[in-house]
């Protein structure tokens, strides 16, 4: 945040994360307008790449809501079951602007472009502990099933966008 509390979201910005997220291994970045981890509401983008893999998560205890709303790209955000079985698919970024999601909801997204960048909105505190409880039935993060995983959501979307199960 600027010593202004203004934070512009321009192309300058966003060029600047892009890079960092080609430099990352995880082939994403963040850039957060909260000032610290206590703050309420987060407020960040997050800027990632095709083949970037967040494991699914869901955000039950502490209970908390998410929005995300793209800015560039186009997404592909799943929820799921308890089971890992998809309940619902979307694609964000064409009709579909973003999506709001109640706490608790068992959740992931996979960029469909050469990279999408999304504002996201989250209660805080973060507390790394406590943030996201990760799914029993998804690879996680560095696994090397993760890519395999990745794929095979992909492989599910039909050939227009926004659909529900």
């Amino acid at each position: 945040m600027s010593q202004t509390g203004v934070q512009l979201l321009d192309r300058g910005l966003i060029r600047s994360l892009l890079e960092g997220a080609r430099n990352s291994p995880r082939l994403r970045t963040n850039f957060n307008f909260h000032a610290s981890a206590d703050d309420n509401p987060h407020r960040f983008l997050n800027v990632m790449l095709r083949g970037t893999y967040i494991t699914p998560h869901r955000h039950r205890n502490p209970p908390k809501a998410e929005a995300f709303v793209v800015i560039e790209g186009e997404l592909a955000f799943f929820t799921f079951d308890n089971l890992g079985r998809t309940l619902a698919r979307y694609t964000l970024g064409r009709e579909a602007a973003g999506i709001d999601i109640a706490p608790g909801i068992w959740h992931t997204m996979a960029v469909l472009t050469p990279h999408a960048v999304c504002y996201e909105v989250k209660p805080g505190p973060y507390l790394a502990l406590t943030d996201k409880e990760f799914a029993p039935w998804a690879p996680r993060e560095g696994d090397p099933a993760a890519q395999a995983y990745l794929e095979r959501l992909l492989s599910q979307l039909p050939d227009s966008p926004g659909t529900s199960l």
